[in-house]
């Protein structure tokens, strides 16, 4: 079958050239049928692609070990939502094990899409894959990300990690097109992850001498651009974001909350004892979400033309509507009970927050 060159990119650091063959038959060309799309997995984030597909997408929530290719049939296309946008579903996974089942399901997942015959597979994950770090503002497409320099890390990050080591392994092959998306903070309706719980804690918490702006994507947002990559023939990593970011002092204030400054050994030293002892599930190193930055430049994306219909300051507010009314206190998020529910980032936060609290009190008193 003929088909024509898409190019998508632009040259220099921090920028990607995505190549495709868009078939006569792609989705977005005139005078055809739309094509049977099919979104794998769970959770608000995959609510979100699901609506952005509208009515030619339908939902599947895992593919079966047993017949896989029987739950994708007829697929022309195939989202696969690895970020859940819930915490609860992948806190305590630690090492390849706990990643093993999610590596499976990835696997059986684009191998039945190959079986199938689609065309295009989507694999949205997110951008903290490239971890965050005080001395790197922004991230771009082609930025490394954390596999390979030690080894994967347990929770939500190892989660992605192990599923995009998958579709790396998968985009090798001619067919099908892959696209995997890496979205900065997401929110929305239903979302929890870290930065949702940084703002259900009674302080915001920042790290000394550190600027962390806030860049927040919703959730209609990640659908669309898997839409927009599909219809367009986009390739490889893509990261995802509006173009603007918030500064600490516009969050403050935007959320009503003041800040607690501690000094990042103090911060990342507690939370690291904290999860040792076994109060919180997942490892310190979660709480650089929140602390630092991990912008995305959204480079292949914006290079295409896709623009975001909601601004990070859009986002904020409906972050905050999500969680008015709800905070991380120890008494009630923190508890032994509910530490799995938490994360070990919005633990920390609601912790070292109130402790800080505490001590500037005494110490005014």
């Amino acid at each position: 079958m003929s088909g024509r060159q898409v190019r998508s990119g632009r040259s220099g650091r921090g920028s990607r050239q995505a190549t495709a063959t868009a078939r006569p038959d792609a989705p977005g060309d005139a005078g055809t049928q739309a094509p049977d799309v099919v979104v794998v997995g769970t959770g608000p984030v995959a609510a979100g692609v699901l609506a952005a597909w509208g009515a030619r997408g339908r939902a599947v929530d895992e593919v079966p070990a047993v017949d896989p290719a029987s739950a994708l049939t007829g697929a022309h296309v195939v989202v696969l939502v690895a970020h859940p946008g819930d915490l609860t579903t992948v806190a305590g996974r630690r090492g390849p094990e706990g990643h093993a089942p999610a590596v499976a399901h990835a696997q059986r997942t684009l191998a039945a899409a190959r079986e199938v015959g689609a065309a295009h597979v989507v694999v949205v994950t997110s951008a903290i894959v490239h971890g965050a770090h005080p001395d790197r503002p922004v991230l771009h497409d082609d930025e490394p990300v954390l596999a390979g320099a030690r080894a994967v890390p347990d929770g939500l990050v190892g989660h992605l990690l192990a599923v995009e080591a998958v579709a790396a392994r998968a985009a090798r092959r001619r067919a099908p097109l892959l696209t995997v998306l890496r979205p900065a903070a997401v929110v929305g309706r239903g979302v929890d992850s870290f930065v949702t719980r940084h703002f259900e804690a009674p302080r915001l918490l920042v790290v000394r001498g550190v600027e962390r702006p806030w860049q927040l994507v919703h959730v209609d947002d990640v659908g669309a651009a898997s839409v927009f990559a599909v219809e367009h023939g986009l390739t490889g990593p893509l990261t995802v974001g509006p173009p603007d970011v918030l500064t600490p002092a516009q969050v403050s204030a935007a959320a009503g909350m003041r800040t607690v400054e501690l000094a990042a050994a103090t911060a990342f030293g507690t939370a690291e004892r904290l999860h040792r002892v076994g109060v919180l599930p997942a490892p310190a190193a979660e709480l650089a979400y929140v602390v630092y930055p991990w912008t995305v430049a959204a480079d292949g994306l914006t290079a295409a033309g896709f623009v975001p219909q909601r601004s990070s300051a859009d986002a904020l507010e409906v972050l905050l509507e999500g969680v008015r009314g709800r905070l991380a206190l120890a008494g009630r998020r923190v508890e032994r009970r509910d530490a799995a529910a938490l994360g070990a980032a919005g633990a920390a936060v609601a912790l070292l927050g109130t402790a800080a609290i505490w001590r500037q009190a005494r110490r005014k008193g």
